[in-house]
């Protein structure tokens, strides 16, 4: 694939995904709020995205660092203007692939949340996570699992091998790994974490319009897909369709999440 074609299909609409992210935000602060500090460790926020959870991990390490990584350049520079003001000293951010980190025993603790379903090969993004930190090192993550969105996968399935949209999608596969617990499990221990747990939780979400439903899915969860279709009018028309689906189950315009949490430890 030509380099800037391999760019384009990475790339968010960072200043749109920092808007309107607050269903990723509010289960992040939950993952945050299970880690115990000291205040002075140098943390790994794995897929930092815009900086809005990067910021939470921030206060609560006022002699620590933090090292925001993401593949997208439009989120690193997003999150770049959102802290460097009032925590220069203590982040830097780095543009990486999370299967192919360029670290080696480097941090006290890894943090993550919303990220890794988007990385195709969970083998290696364990193994290169295990490697990145220190002996004793910990765990910490979120990420979508289990069914996971199994309704609106259904639904825009179903769409994308329709004859307006076939064209485009029909042979498209879809970005994500959503793996369940056991999965998951198994593939930490196979890269030498312990003290493995993992759990699936639900975690429905939902919107109050058709029009806020259809922004979050062109922004957060469908991008690469309709990256795919050229026609801006028939990208709406697609998200339309799937929008007036939503709005006759019950409850209306509610995307059925599930979350996979993820702890472990590197051994001392």
């Amino acid at each position: 694939m030509p380099e800037h074609l391999s760019r384009k299909k990475r790339e968010w609409d960072s200043a749109a995904y920092h808007h309107i992210s607050a269903p990723q935000f509010d289960w992040g602060k939950k993952v945050v709020a299970r880690l115990t500090l000291r205040g002075d460790e140098t943390l790994l926020d794995a897929g930092c995205g815009t900086g809005r959870l990067t910021e939470k991990l921030l206060q609560l390490l006022p002699q620590g660092r933090v090292v925001g990584v993401d593949l997208s350049q439009n989120m690193l520079q997003t999150a770049r203007r959102h802290l460097h003001p009032r925590f220069a000293k203590h982040i830097t951010f780095v543009a990486a692939d999370l299967a192919h980190l360029p670290f080696r025993a480097a941090f006290d603790g890894i943090f993550s949340t919303a990220t890794f379903h988007w990385v195709p090969d969970h083998n290696q993004l364990f193994r290169t996570l295990y490697d990145s930190l220190r002996p004793g090192g910990w765990l910490e993550a979120q990420c979508g699992g289990g069914p996971n969105l199994a309704r609106l996968r259904k639904r825009f399935a179903t769409l994308s091998s329709s004859p307006r949209f076939a064209p485009f999608l029909a042979n498209y596969r879809d970005p994500w790994v959503f793996s369940d617990a056991e999965t998951a499990a198994a593939r930490l221990r196979r890269a030498g974490f312990i003290d493995v747990k993992t759990s699936i939780e639900p975690a429905p979400t939902r919107f109050e319009t058709k029009q806020h439903f259809c922004e979050f899915l062109a922004t957060a969860v469908l991008h690469r897909h309709l990256a795919r279709i050229p026609d801006s009018l028939l990208r709406q028309q697609f998200l339309a369709q799937l929008a007036e689906q939503a709005a006759v189950d019950n409850p209306p315009l509610e995307l059925d999440y599930w979350r996979l949490n993820l702890s472990a430890r590197k051994p001392v």
